[in-house]
């Protein structure tokens, strides 16, 4: 999730678990430990210009039930024994959940999105994505936000703990609705894949930004993959879906590359393959990771392979990421808005 929902999600924890007399300095603390997580970007950055290293490591060892515990518990026992004020020695019990909490809800949000959270480091399943909320949903934040500032005017006051609470019990309900949301989508588009002849297909859904009310389903093929979209609001009948072509067979030469491997793994097989021609002369092959963006524009782009001609052997090259394809993001905000109140024509 974005920089703001991390802060607040997990200030919103640590103040409703501190004591009531220290919910100011709990609410500063949540907010950096629900930082502390994404700093791994930093140290990625200063070790490696590779930019699939560098998508494919981010929510990694940060973000592991195994070891984001073990942090919380060094941060609390540092604290206890050596924080001046006292605070978390006066109340050990409170605070260790309270840091432990904050902790921990960062990589469970973020496994709420399709991007992957590695939530089992060091061992290797693919990320969990369950993909019921898009990586900035403000009907998720704003109460979590609202909350926060109450309790940052009230202080110790009750009604800051009850703000507090609200705000966690109506962000985790919509969370909720989400899931719900989501298999309403998932089933009608899933019935008209099975009428396709596509049942067992690999497929995953994703809501289209900013809302829970439109969401976009893909379903690999054996030479590309279908796309449609599902308003819960204006749509009945089947699922649309389109069908859009992927290099397979180039896709296949490269499998073995271990950048390719690693983006496989990493984003569950859901890639297009697409053969452009290289600045330099020659072709590119590119891999475009089909779950976050639509056809025919994506956020993560990676020229993985080079050759000569169409008759040449594909060769390994350093990956390079590219930015979005020159017809831009289709789902701009107007459009969403439009599609969620008119089915598709």
């Amino acid at each position: 999730m974005d920089s703001l929902t991390q802060i607040v999600l997990a200030s919103s924890f640590c103040a409703a678990i501190a004591p009531a007399e220290n919910r100011r300095a709990a609410l500063l603390a949540g907010a950096a430990l629900g930082t502390l997580p994404d700093l791994d970007s930093l140290p990625l950055i200063l070790a490696t210009d590779n930019p699939v290293v560098l998508m494919t490591w981010h929510r990694s060892f940060t973000h592991s039930l195994f070891v984001l515990p073990l942090i919380g518990w060094l941060i609390w026992w540092l604290c206890k024994r050596y924080g001046r004020r006292g605070r978390v020695r006066a109340a050990p019990r409170r605070w260790f959940w309270a840091i432990e909490a904050a902790l921990v809800t960062h990589p469970l949000i973020d496994a709420c999105t399709v991007y992957g959270t590695q939530l089992f480091w060091p061992f290797m399943p693919p990320p969990v994505m369950l993909a019921n909320l898009f990586i900035i949903d403000p009907l998720y934040t704003i109460w979590l936000l609202l909350g926060c500032i109450i309790a940052l005017i009230a202080g110790a006051r009750p009604l800051a703990q009850k703000a507090l609470v609200a705000g966690l019990v109506i962000s985790t309900a919509y969370a909720g609705w989400a899931f719900i949301a989501k298999t309403q989508a998932d089933r009608e588009a899933r019935a008209e894949l099975a009428r396709l002849g596509y049942a067992d297909a690999p497929y995953f859904s994703v809501p289209t930004p900013l809302n829970t009310l439109l969401w976009r389903s893909v379903a690999m093929t054996e030479d590309g993959f279908f796309e449609g979209e599902r308003s819960l609001v204006a749509d009945e009948g089947p699922t649309r879906f389109r069908r859009n072509a992927s290099d397979t067979a180039a896709l296949a030469e490269v499998r073995d590359y271990p950048n390719v491997q690693r983006l496989l793994w990493f984003n569950h097989g859901f890639v297009k393959a697409e053969v452009v021609p290289a600045p330099e002369g020659g072709e590119w092959l590119i891999l475009r990771d089909l779950r976050m963006g639509a056809e025919p524009s994506y956020a993560f782009n990676f020229a993985v392979a080079e050759r000569d001609d169409p008759t040449a052997p594909w060769r390994e090259i350093d990956p390079r990421m590219l930015p979005r394809n020159n017809g831009g993001d289709r789902w701009s905000l107007d459009v969403i808005w439009d599609r969620i109140w008119q089915a598709e024509g």
